[in-house]
């Protein structure tokens, strides 16, 4: 059987170009309307990758040009203290995105803090009003990941209209808000989690296919539809026989080279279009708030 030349999805570039927009789309609004976008990002306790994915998120927040509010708080904060720290940005006009880092600290109720944030500045899209916006095919604030692996479908097929994608994994975080979001692009969407039986049958017949799992390898070369397009939404730091680690996916990348006919490398591929899409929701928001009639769409 020939092999195919599959095509590396540079998410890298991808988000780099929407990043530009939002940075130019910020200053327009600052120079012409003095309205600058500000993001708060509530970090509890100490959790390592969570600092290094907050502090990315702050300063990629401030080089776009818009405020960046940090909140670190210590392992010991209550629940009322942490809800009471929403409120209050809930209520700051300078903040028009919230976004509360997961996971959680045990004790407090994830899902309770994330309700509490106000719909229009839940830039996460966690909330359940955004969720069920999601859900119905309304406007609102999309989750980043989904988003961003949306936003690279489009930018690589055009319209999805009438290709069946298959997305193995049902999170709250990727997997079913991403069904969703391919289902409202008129895709025929197959859903695949732990309980599917024979999981690689069904991978098998998606013209789309999209892993987010967290299980590093599953997704062996023999799963992918030839000429498929794979978004590879999983990241797990491995050690390496020299004593160090990288990082792979959830797809096995080599075996998948020469069967799809694109794929998103790891890393490289969705990652950066995570904080990419969280600075488009923020502008988003922003405008929305705003209510000016110059406030646009997300353009961005």
């Amino acid at each position: 059987m020939s092999t195919i030349d599959t095509r590396l999805i540079d998410g890298k570039q991808h988000a780099a170009t929407l990043t530009a927009r939002i940075s130019a789309e910020v200053a327009r609004l600052d120079r012409e309307h003095g309205l600058v976008p500000g993001l708060a990002v509530v970090l509890v306790g100490h959790d390592a990758a969570s600092e290094v994915y907050v502090r990315n998120k702050t300063r990629q927040t401030s080089s776009v040009g818009m405020r960046s509010f940090a909140h670190s708080l210590p392992a010991e904060t209550t629940q009322a203290d942490l809800l009471a720290l929403v409120a209050r940005l809930n209520a700051d006009p300078d903040v028009h995105g919230i976004l509360v880092q997961l996971p959680l600290p045990p004790g407090i109720d994830s899902t309770l803090v994330l309700d509490a944030i106000d719909p229009a500045k839940d830039v996460d899209g966690l909330g359940q009003v955004n969720v069920g916006r999601v859900t119905l095919g309304h406007p609102g604030l999309v989750p980043c990941t989904p988003l961003g692996c949306l936003m690279l479908l489009i930018a690589e097929l055009g319209s999805l209209r009438g290709l069946h994608a298959v997305v193995v994994g049902r999170s709250n975080l990727v997997g079913r808000p991403m069904s969703q979001l391919l289902l409202n692009a008129d895709c025929t969407v197959t859903t695949a989690h732990i309980h599917t039986v024979d999981t690689a049958s069904y991978a098998r017949r998606g013209d789309i296919l999209v892993v987010a799992t967290g299980r590093p390898g599953l997704v062996r070369g023999d799963w992918i539809k030839p000429g498929a397009t794979v978004i590879d939404v999983g990241i797990t730091r491995i050690p390496t026989a020299a004593g160090k680690t990288r990082l792979i996916g959830d797809v096995v990348f080599d075996e998948a080279l020469g069967i799809a006919g694109r794929i998103t490398p790891v890393p490289g591929g969705v990652g950066p279009m995570t904080i990419a899409c969280l600075l488009s929701n923020t502008l988003y928001a922003a405008r929305r708030q705003w209510g000016h009639r110059d406030a646009g769409t997300r353009a961005a």
